[in-house]
């Protein structure tokens, strides 16, 4: 599996993905990574009823997608990996998933988050998460639509939330 996109924006498939993401990273298939999604038929059907007719879509636990991508039915397919959260990642990076760069693109904000951007808004947990895949090596890049600057998001959280 050629991973042509790896992506945090717990809106999953709306339209920036849809006019402008899809466009710059031509991809076979887009699959949402997140076990809560893939737990929950009524907000899996939701999220992927708005896929587009040409593009494969499905939402999947992330050891269904670690096995996927190891899988040699898959060798040939390009994806689009969307999440909800960093914490996904670091344990798809485990499971043996060879993620080098991660768009992180929006994470709403809710009564138990921090602010750090206009769209990106972070729990503890998500920090921690974040320093691990800066530890992995992971590039973190700041960037809602592809025509924008692509900025380095650690430099940003860690100034933010000093």
């Amino acid at each position: 599996m050629n991973i042509v996109l790896a992506r945090i924006d717990d809106r999953f498939i709306h339209g920036q993905v849809l006019t402008r993401w899809i466009k710059i990273h031509a991809a076979d298939r887009i699959i949402v990574v997140s076990d809560d999604v893939a737990a929950d038929d009524m907000r899996k059907t939701l999220i992927l009823s708005v896929a587009p007719s040409n593009v494969k879509a499905s939402a999947v636990s992330i050891s269904k997608m670690a096995k996927a991508f190891h899988s040699p039915r898959y060798e040939e397919t390009t994806a689009m990996l969307l999440f909800e959260k960093p914490g996904d990642i670091v344990s798809l990076i485990e499971a043996g998933v060879p993620i080098t760069t991660v768009n992180v693109g929006g994470m709403r904000f809710e009564h138990n988050r921090r602010q750090i951007t206009k769209s990106v808004s972070v729990t503890e947990q998500d920090i921690e998460a974040f320093e691990q895949l800066n530890e992995l090596g992971v590039k973190l890049e700041l960037r809602q639509l592809p025509s924008d600057p692509s900025e380095d998001f650690m430099q940003i959280l860690r100034n933010v939330a000093k």
